[in-house]
Parts: structure tokens; C-alpha cells; sequence
């Protein structure tokens, strides 16, 4: 049995899915070739397995980034906060040496480059695992080696727009100390 055609066009489409709220992280890896940073903002990541540590995120073809990471070994997650939607913007547009300037960057334990961001909601480092192509997009599945996270609102991403992002405020953290966002 084959899948009948969509009676809808890709805007439509967009909307459709768009119906469904989703964290906003920036990935970042080094070029196999140059060791320059290379990074970009996604929002389809989703955590795949538990044992072991998996996670998945999608990057569509047209992506001047998908050969780096393709060959890289490893990258880093950044699961952005509330407050940083700027960053969200940056990473999601123009050429990818202006989406590094000014911003500081550091290793993960493991030696990956990442942002140097202490209001950062969470952080993965990953070994690039697998991709698999699926229509538009590759599908790439990440073995977590290391991981933190801290007690802030997540980035959100509805509908087009970071429309059920919270404004920055304070919220109780997993000790019930006030977390500054």
C-alpha cells in the first residue's frame, strides 16, 4: 500500500505542525577541515532514548551547514533559556562567521566547541551517531557522553514566533531558591 498525496500545500502544512510548541536550541560543531566554529538554530530536537543516552534533531538539505555536520564527531545542544532570543535569532540566519562575533566560546568536557553562556538552560555533548535522510531533511541521532542543565524557563517556539516564551522573570528553582532568568 502506498501513502496518498497531501491535499494541502507546505504553508498550510507549516501551520499545522506549527500548532505544536517547541523548545529552541543552538548547535554548535568545528569544521572537519579548517577547525572553524559552525552552529545554527533548530528547533525539532527530541530526546530518543534513555538507555542509551540518544537524542534526535533534523536539518533540512538546503542547509549550507549539513556537510560539517555530517562528518563532525561530535556537537553540542544548547537548550537556550527565555532570555535568549536574540541568540535564537542570530544563530537561524546569515553567514556563519557573523553568528560568532562577539560571542564567547568555550570546550565541553569532552573538547567540543560551544557557547560560553552561563544563562543557557541545558547543554548536551553528543557523538554524532547516525543521519538518515527523510524527505527535506537529514535526521541525526546523537549519543549524549555528557550533559547539565540549571533550573531556568526554556525558549519556546509556537506558531511562527516565541509567542508562549515567558517574560523573564523569576522562577523557583529545583532547591527552591529564586532563579534569576
Amino acid at each position: 500500500m502506498t501513502p496518498t498525496p497531501a491535499d494541502f500545500d507546505e504553508l498550510h502544512f507549516r501551520s499545522v505542525v506549527g500548532r505544536f510548541p517547541t523548545g529552541v536550541t543552538v548547535i554548535t560543531t568545528e569544521t572537519p577541515y579548517s577547525g572553524a566554529p559552525v552552529g545554527l538554530t533548530i528547533s525539532s530536537f527530541h530526546s530518543l532514548s534513555l538507555e542509551p543516552p540518544l537524542i534526535l534533531w533534523t536539518l533540512t538539505k538546503k542547509a549550507s551547514s549539513l556537510p560539517h555536520f555530517c562528518k563532525t564527531q561530535r556537537y553540542v545542544v544548547h537548550i537556550l533559556a527565555a532570555e535568549q532570543q536574540q541568540l535564537a535569532k542570530r544563530f537561524a540566519r546569515g553567514p556563519q562567521a557573523d553568528r560568532f562575533n562577539g560571542v564567547n566560546l568555550a570546550r565541553a568536557p569532552g573538547g567540543t566547541v560551544m557557547l560560553d553562556d552561563a544563562r543557557t538552560a541545558a547543554w548536551l555533548e553528543c557523538y554524532n551517531v547516525t543521519q538518515h535522510e527523510a524527505g527535506d531533511h537529514y535526521i541525526f541521532v546523537g549519543q549524549v557522553e555528557r550533559c547539565q542543565f540549571q533550573p531556568v524557563a526554556p525558549l519556546v517556539y509556537h506558531a511562527g514566533d516565541f509567542d508562549l516564551t515567558p517574560p523573564a522573570q523569576t522562577i523557583p528553582g529545583h532547591d527552591d531558591r529564586a532563579i534569576p532568568l
